[in-house]
């Protein structure tokens, strides 16, 4: 498959061919919906955390006699039925939502939805990615110069590194390592914006594995 090459103003200065391993790869839905599952899974934060009977404060006394009060009888002011007691069955930080996955999955559902993007032109090559400065500005003047209409993510090498200091507070956009790329994240934003080079990287590291 081959692609055209922009520079940084927008013009289509050259056409590079894409390796079939990674950016020619049929779509199995059910792989990617399960890949991206457990990426959003291994990702979840546990924030809520309600008290038990044995953690909140109060006696431990018997708050009456078991018999002849008329009243029901109760063992504790930090029973569940009480008010300020503990709860139950609420919330707690021990619960682990991790999902495992083999590498082999999730390299494939990654190459899945890069094919995709690339189909649809979805996928942008830049010749390269250069500022004078990490100024926000700098970098959203390329960005209305580009063919993109929607959220972008950006897949950076080690050259553009510095770069996130200037895509990280452009609404919408976001930047990501290519060597870190993962199917949820590409799905997450409509565009996939990469330097010519970020190709290479993709060959190297996913090569290997």
């Amino acid at each position: 498959m081959k692609l055209s090459v922009y520079n940084q103003e927008g013009k289509e200065l050259d056409q590079v061919v894409l390796p079939k391993d990674i950016f020619d790869v049929e779509l199995n839905p059910d792989l990617v919906y399960q890949v991206v599952v457990s990426q959003m899974a291994n990702r979840r934060m546990v924030l809520a955390n309600t008290k038990s009977r044995g953690e909140v404060s109060g006696t431990g006394k018997k708050p009456w006699r078991q018999k002849g009060t008329g009243r029901a009888r109760h063992g504790s002011r930090r029973s569940p039925i009480w008010r300020g007691g503990g709860i139950t069955f609420g919330p707690r930080k021990g619960v682990v939502y991790d999902k495992k996955i083999n590498k082999k999955m999730q390299r494939k559902a990654l190459f899945m939805v890069l094919s995709e993007k690339a189909r649809k032109n979805l996928l942008l090559i830049l010749d390269e990615i250069s500022l004078e400065k990490p100024k926000t500005k700098l970098m959203a003047n390329i960005l209305l110069k580009l063919p993109v209409k929607g959220s972008v993510l950006f897949a950076l090498t080690d050259r553009e590194k510095g770069m996130n200091k200037a895509i990280r507070n452009i609404s919408g956009v976001d930047a990501e390592e290519a060597r870190n790329l993962n199917a949820l994240d590409l799905l997450s934003y409509k565009y996939l914006i990469m330097p010519k080079e970020g190709i290479k990287t993709l060959k190297e590291v996913f090569a290997k594995q």
